[in-house]
């Protein structure tokens, strides 16, 4: 596993009070030259936080997303905030690695989901028969297996070759539902456990391709758990025909209790 980019920063804020000691004018220069730039999906732009960026488009990135907010609270030199609502693999190849270079210190990523089909896979669900949801569930599943490993491989083949100096955080998926929890209408309990194990099953995946590129997977579940859909205090959206775009996204509550954390401790 590669060391912490944020930790050597963090070494270096020490190395810099010490700098009127040592004349260490290197060490503030170090902490200055810290880069972050942050990647991937609709979990990373911060799509369910609200208060959305109007420069950024359909992109629908957020101050209120765990990237924005990590940013808020480290003051990095640079931070270029590129993820994107709706994003796949071949999106992030396509149109937001520009930031990455040699001088890249941290980065971070949700991706795969889109790829995966979870928007058709909660469309299926919603609407039609459990058993029909349960075999669009298992057909993600086959893709996740057979397909998703490789397109993983390119994107962070990419993101070590821009940067390879860089600290690089991939984070997961929450489960979306509590089981035996508060709803009473909605989908059955058969459709949420399945969903449930299809998020498992993904984060699985996303965990082995990250491991075997040297990158920090860092789960966010154990956050969410208790905060889930059903649960009673959710720190995700429920289906909002209103705004369906939002809907199985973290609230601004998710991206600071349960992404924000998630990150900052693994970068």
């Amino acid at each position: 596993m590669r060391l912490s980019r944020f930790a050597a920063l963090s070494s270096s804020l020490l190395l810099a009070a010490g700098a009127a000691l040592f004349g260490a004018g290197q060490a503030a220069a170090a902490q200055a030259d810290f880069g972050y730039v942050a990647l991937g999906d609709s979990y990373s732009s911060g799509v369910g936080a609200g208060n959305y960026d109007s420069g950024s488009g359909n992109c629908k990135r957020t101050t209120r997303a765990y990237p924005a907010l990590w940013a808020a609270a480290h003051s990095p030199q640079t931070f270029s905030f590129t993820a994107c609502s709706g994003a796949r693999t071949g999106d992030v190849l396509a149109n937001q690695l520009t930031p990455l270079n040699s001088g890249t210190d941290l980065v971070s990523i949700t991706i795969g989901g889109n790829d995966a089909g979870f928007s058709d896979v909660m469309t299926t669900c919603v609407l039609q028969s459990e058993s029909t949801c349960v075999n669009r569930v298992n057909q993600a599943k086959a893709y996740v297996d057979s397909t998703l490993p490789g397109r993983l491989d390119q994107v962070y083949n990419a993101i070590d070759s821009r940067a390879p100096g860089a600290h690089v955080v991939v984070l997961g998926y929450p489960r979306f539902y509590k089981l035996n929890g508060t709803c009473t209408t909605g989908l059955t309990e058969g459709e949420r456990a399945a969903i449930n194990g299809a998020a498992d099953h993904l984060n699985a995946a996303i965990a082995k391709r990250a491991a075997d590129h040297g990158f920090t997977f860092a789960s966010v579940a154990g956050a969410f758990t208790g905060h889930e859909i059903c649960s009673g205090n959710a720190w995700l959206h429920s289906v909002n025909w209103l705004n369906i775009g939002e809907s199985y996204h973290p609230t601004a509550a998710g991206q600071s209790g349960g992404y924000l954390p998630a990150f900052t401790n693994a970068a």
